[in-house]
């Protein structure tokens, strides 16, 4: 709750500098978000992977794109885990801090969308803790929220996949950071539209 006094007489690393600079005007353009992570703990578990597309204007831009491995050797090698995912991988591979920089240059001031959005927002929010970086400031918008609220339901939950089922979304058996970020981004088009935002 009062994270905010942590950080009042830190010295900010000069990329935290440039994205809050990106505050000052309010962005058009929507970033869907989806991450692969070893668990829902924001501070035991890491992200292994971001996939995210920009949206602007009601389009899905397939050349707005970020998606990057990051190396966590050593957290997958003391809790036992395999590092098979990571070796395997032709995508573009960071280490945890240079994958975060990157990531803030690349969403800048945008709305992140995602399904469970907070816990990503969380686990990055811990990511930017060790880079002595405050928390994100990008408005989120929740997938399983908006379906809610367009169908006044509160007392249940949705998997993603029941969600894209319910608004005819094609789901795949293969499910890369990337491609999950492009079914949420086509399931956000949809409750955007039923729901009238702008």
């Amino acid at each position: 709750m009062l994270d905010w006094l942590k950080n009042i007489t830190k010295e900010h690393p000069e990329f935290w500098k440039e994205y809050l600079s990106k505050f000052e005007n309010k962005s058009n353009r929507y970033v869907i978000l989806s991450t692969e992570k070893t668990g829902l703990n924001p501070t035991k578990d890491v992200i292994l992977s971001f996939g995210c597309f920009g949206i602007v204007h009601d389009n899905l831009l397939i050349g707005d794109n970020f998606e990057v491995v990051i190396l966590q050797y050593k957290f997958l090698h003391d809790n036992g885990l395999s590092n098979e995912f990571i070796v395997e991988s032709k995508l573009n591979k960071l280490g945890e801090p240079e994958a975060i920089q990157s990531f803030l240059k690349y969403i800048g001031n945008a709305t992140l969308v995602g399904y469970r959005i907070e816990t990503d927002v969380e686990i990055i929010n811990t990511a930017l803790e060790k880079l002595d970086c405050g928390r994100l400031k990008n408005e989120p918008l929740d997938l399983e929220i908006m379906h809610r609220r367009l169908h006044d339901i509160n007392d249940k939950q949705f998997t993603l996949d029941e969600l894209c089922t319910l608004y005819k979304v094609p789901i795949s058996d293969r499910n890369s950071a990337s491609e999950e970020a492009y079914k949420m981004g086509l399931l956000f088009l949809k409750l955007k539209s039923k729901l009238g935002l702008k």
